[in-house]
């Protein structure tokens, strides 16, 4: 599966932007998708995931309440709404997919995910 990351950008703190993530040639509602990020000299680190049928959202604790996952069913794609940004949220942003039965848990760890895209930057100015 091939996972194309986009809608990075250079905003000022406190903006919002939208990340997107398309899985070319594959239906995106059959995937466990997430969301990844990893700043300069820092770990990877997980922001978000959502189950197949969208229903099951999970957040990194640094997001909660400013980042919102979700499905597009209509551009096969997985979004991430970021909002008011903060410095320490500029990162290179990945999205990751997995295949999963309906009922699976949302995964929270890299170990969790077997495709990744290529990430999308994401800086904030303060």
């Amino acid at each position: 599966v091939q996972l194309q990351a986009y809608g990075g950008g250079l905003v000022q703190a406190g903006e919002s932007l939208r990340l997107s993530c398309a899985a070319a040639g594959h239906d995106v509602s059959r995937l466990f998708m997430g969301w990844f990020r990893q700043a300069p000299g820092k770990e990877r680190e997980f922001v978000a995931g959502i189950s197949r049928s969208g229903s099951w959202t999970e957040y990194g604790d640094s997001v909660k309440g400013r980042f919102t996952i979700s499905r597009n069913k209509a551009n096969n794609a997985v979004s991430l709404l970021v909002d008011s940004l903060e410095f320490e949220d500029t990162a290179v942003y990945y999205c990751a997919a997995k295949y999963g039965i309906l009922t699976a848990p949302v995964g929270i760890t890299a170990d969790d995910y077997s495709f990744w895209g290529q990430g999308t930057l994401v800086t904030v100015s303060s």
